[in-house]
């Protein structure tokens, strides 16, 4: 999952404190780029792309995010976020007084045509220093929506357990790797056994599920990257094609060449 990431950048918008301000937005096209660093501020913060492909990391997970989703990041969550390749990025920060019926963790969803009109509808707006009524009325819609968002099951949980942090280190920088849970239990000092509990017990998934789900997850990037589905299947170590496209399709729900938009 490493990239060259080429350039810095710092949106500052998440640190006011203006309830004048409800909603701010910032959108542009950005390539091969992440944020200056690890931050948090006081807006909640909703993360989205038109095009391409976003890794946005927190303490707990980690979401690979297409344009399909939007990562809710809630108020004073330390996260950063890549932007790999190139990215159409649309986000909107809210002001700490209206999050009152607002989730108060970070997840990723499903995002609908509706809430993606509003968030640009809203980003058109340009910040203005006064809102009207009608634009105090669709921010009070945009609103409405963000309270009934639902979390999706694209993320991988991580541990401040050093001894799973090694094992997750290992996988994320060996994505064809064929090593079962007692090659990596022995690298970590611990029993297979121990380390299976350790997993189930700090990310609530197996070794085996969560080998899965960063697998899958890359391959969701791949794709984003116009990679072909034999070349991503390669890459992430699979016997045939064939068994990654039917393992993708189970967790998805969709086969690779049908799952994003064209």
């Amino acid at each position: 999952m490493n990239v060259d990431y080429k350039t810095d950048i710092r949106i500052d918008y998440g640190f006011e404190v203006n309830e004048s301000h409800p909603v701010t937005t910032y959108s542009e096209h950005i390539q091969n780029s992440k944020c200056a660093n690890s931050h948090s501020h006081p807006r909640a913060q909703i993360i989205s792309c038109n095009t391409g492909i976003m890794e946005v990391v927190t303490k707990n997970y980690i979401w690979i995010v297409n344009s399909l989703q939007s990562v809710w990041i809630a108020s004073n969550e330390e996260h950063q976020v890549f932007f790999p390749n190139n990215v159409k990025v649309n986000t909107a920060f809210i002001d700490q007084s209206m999050l009152n019926n607002l989730p108060n963790d970070s997840f990723a969803f499903e995002t609908s045509d509706f809430l993606n009109s509003i968030l640009e509808r809203i980003i058109s707006y340009s910040n203005p220093s006064t809102l009207t009524q009608q634009q105090n009325r669709v921010i009070d819609v945009f609103l409405d929506e963000l309270s009934s968002l639902k979390p999706s099951k694209t993320f991988l949980p991580t541990s401040q357990d050093q001894r799973i942090n090694r094992v997750l280190y290992s996988l994320m920088n060996n994505l064809s790797s064929k090593h079962t849970i007692n090659y990596y239990a022995s690298k970590s000092c611990v029993s297979p056994r121990t380390l299976s509990r350790l997993f189930n017990k700090e990310l609530g998934m197996s070794f085996g599920d969560w080998k899965m789900r960063l697998k899958l997850m890359e391959a969701v990037k791949l794709l984003g990257e116009n990679k072909s589905v034999k070349e991503i299947a390669f890459n992430l170590g699979y016997e045939n094609v064939s068994s990654f496209i039917v393992t993708f399709k189970k967790y998805y729900g969709k086969t690779p060449t049908n799952y994003l938009p064209r």
